[in-house]
């Protein structure tokens, strides 16, 4: 499963969705995980909460994300949530920056064990991509 991050630095969850630099892709499974692209974007929000809405600079991340099942960032707005949502993407919100190989570890481990209601959707939504093959 296409599981992607923002991030400013590419090994770390470290950006707010609408101010990432990058999107950095991952497919992930219960045994293995393998990097599959960086995203670069030029246009980006500030990370203050103050954003300009005469552009809209998250349409291209979002488009961008296409294929992707979740999505981890340290904030995303409400608005934005929604239209990750409305994409199939699910958005998961980190209380502080972690490093993206620890956060993939801890998603294997909750994959090997007993995946929470929510990520047995997402599972099943995805199951047809081989997401659950050893």
């Amino acid at each position: 499963m296409r599981i992607a991050f923002a991030t400013q630095s590419m090994t770390v969850v470290d950006a707010h969705f609408g101010g990432a630099r990058s999107i950095a892709i991952y497919d992930v499974a219960k045994d293995s995980s393998k990097f599959i692209e960086a995203l670069q974007f030029d246009m980006v929000s500030e990370e203050d909460g103050n954003h300009d809405d005469s552009a809209d600079k998250l349409s291209i991340k979002i488009d961008a994300l296409s294929g992707c099942a979740m999505l981890f960032t340290l904030a995303i707005g409400g608005p934005a949530a929604a239209r990750v949502v409305a994409k199939k993407i699910h958005p998961v919100k980190l209380p502080r920056p972690e490093p993206i190989a620890d956060v993939i570890a801890r998603l294997q481990a909750t994959l090997a064990g007993t995946p929470p209601p929510w990520m047995r959707r997402i599972i099943a939504d995805h199951d047809s991509a081989g997401f659950m093959e050893d």
